[in-house]
């Protein structure tokens, strides 16, 4: 018996879906991504699918495709959802998804991002020019397919989730946005405390100038990043800030876009805490949802046209906010999380609720380290990391009592009678004192098994310049949030070093650390824990 018509054509779809994407993105090039649309064309077989060039911000020239519903018949309208690509990757990326919304009936136009494959222009790392071309991209669609002007939604991943947000704060046209492994803030995502995030970056960059043409400015910028310079630093702020969805949040609000918020526990490109943080400012209705992975992993299966938890929410997320669908979303607890050790999800009122109860372990004992020297305890490799830990569980490890206590300082808990679930953010309050004006240190929280293997929780890096040298200060850093369960019988560990392969280090030649805890300030790490 032969599949059914809607079977074979998501089955046609996911398999070039699934071609394209398996290819490494870093060494295709324009043509390949040109033989695929080709492909697409013939192997699917899709009436209402058609490749067309839409003219962006100053006449760029946007490579896209439309998807209408296979009932149009030439009179009715239909909510419409733009799909800006992610960075690096061609038109093509949203294939999947794009079928299965126009079958719900939806017409969806995606687009690649200007600078990238066949798209004109410049890499600006969404800049105003890419949140005009969005709003270009609506003009096009409202005027040349049947789609309802009170009706428009946007939706996207990593890059494309940053561009959805900044048009939500400049296009009252947008009604509602799935805005997935995104950014709220880009400056506390890629320099967090004045880190350079450096594996992410440099992945990000090499990805920019393989697939796409950087602009002189995205070329200056890197260069500056990179560099360590510190006169740099106010420029690069500002111009992280000027494409920060948290930049534009008032008007975000006043426009009313609802908007949904997906991301990953290791996003090692966009970590969970600014998410969660502009999360809590937004006042439109809205929505949070975290799962176990790395940067787009919790819903890359869904643009292969696999099962996914993330882009079901998604789409019951249009369905009910762009076509009024009394399917219950309203209704749920808008925060949504699921662990990294149960694979089971919990719901939330709001973010804050997340990790309710609070439990400190005390940093009481002094301790002095040696800079420029990685002790082992180590954020991991940027993606493989965290998907080891998505997949089977296995986040980078250390053996606590083999650390060289000369590179890292180390305090631990009392060993814990009963299952301890940490939700959320953990926070550091330590005083520091430094044998040089400037330096990095990385916190680290371990899970401590009985032999010593420590499996990791969280970490976050933090770099100070301009410091008296012998004089000390207290610092106060949060941990990127995550969830995750200790076993009963598990200790937690308290590690803080000075070397991590995931960041920049402003370690001077020679410096030393120091962290005490004064008896009118005491030292602590404040572990979030789930409410019982």
């Amino acid at each position: 018996m032969g599949l059914p018509r809607k079977a074979l054509r998501t089955t046609a779809i996911g398999t070039v879906s699934a071609a394209l994407l398996a290819a490494p993105a870093v060494v295709a090039t324009p043509a390949v991504a040109a033989s695929g649309q080709q492909a697409l064309t013939r192997q699917t077989g899709v009436p209402g699918v058609r490749f067309v060039d839409i003219e962006g911000d100053g006449g760029t020239v946007l490579k896209a495709n439309v998807f209408t519903p296979a009932g149009y018949d030439g009179r009715q309208t239909y909510p419409v959802i733009v799909l800006p690509t992610s960075w690096a990757l061609p038109q093509v990326e949203y294939v999947a998804q794009a079928a299965k919304l126009a079958d719900s009936g939806y017409v969806v136009v995606s687009y690649n991002t200007r600078g990238f494959w066949q798209s004109g222009g410049e890499i600006e790392v969404a800049g105003p020019p890419d949140t005009a071309d969005a709003s270009k991209v609506i003009d096009w669609t409202l005027a040349n397919t049947p789609s309802d002007p009170d009706r428009v939604g946007m939706a996207g991943v990593s890059y494309g989730a940053g561009i959805c947000l900044l048009a939500a704060g400049h296009d009252k046209r947008i009604k509602a946005v799935a805005a997935l492994s995104g950014w709220g803030d880009l400056v506390d995502s890629i320099y967090s405390q004045r880190t350079q995030h450096k594996q992410a970056t440099a992945f990000l960059v090499g990805a920019g100038y393989l697939t796409g043409r950087p602009s002189a400015e995205f070329q200056q910028l890197t260069a500056d990043y990179f560099s360590g310079d510190l006169s740099k630093e106010p420029g690069l702020i500002a111009w992280g800030k000027k494409r920060s969805p948290a930049t534009y949040l008032d008007r975000i609000n006043a426009n009313g876009a609802a908007i949904m918020l997906g991301n990953a526990w290791g996003d090692t490109i966009f970590p969970p805490n600014q998410t969660a943080e502009f999360y809590e400012r937004l006042t439109v209705p809205k929505r949070l949802e975290f799962r176990p992975g790395d940067h787009a992993t919790a819903e890359g299966g869904g643009l292969l046209g696999l099962p996914n938890d993330t882009w079901t929410s998604a789409h019951r997320w249009f369905d009910h906010h762009l076509r009024g669908a009394d399917n219950g979303v309203d209704g749920e607890q808008p925060v949504r999380i699921k662990s990294r050790s149960t694979g089971g999800y919990e719901t939330y009122p709001d973010w804050k609720s997340v990790g309710a109860d609070r439990r400190k372990i005390a940093l009481a004992d002094s301790e002095h380290v040696f800079a420029n020297v990685d002790s082992g305890a180590n954020g991991g490799i940027v993606f493989l990391s965290s998907m080891l830990d998505q997949f089977v569980r296995l986040p980078p490890m250390a053996s606590i009592p083999l650390l060289p206590r000369a590179f890292a300082a180390v305090w631990k808990s009392e060993r814990y009678g009963s299952k301890q679930q940490i939700r959320g953010t953990a926070k550091l309050h330590t005083t520091v004192t430094g044998t040089k004006e400037s330096g990095t240190l990385v916190a680290y929280l371990y899970d401590v098994g009985p032999l010593g293997l420590g499996k990791l929780v969280s970490n976050a890096p933090y770099t100070f310049h301009g410091k008296t040298p012998g004089q000390p200060f207290t610092v106060d850093l949060e941990l990127f949030s995550t969830a995750y369960d200790v076993p009963a019988g598990h200790r937690l560990a308290v590690i803080i070093d000075t070397v991590d392969p995931l960041y920049i280090e402003h370690n001077p030649s020679g410096a030393q650390l120091t962290f005490s805890s004064p008896a009118a300030d005491p030292s602590y790490l404040s572990v979030p824990l789930r409410k019982e």
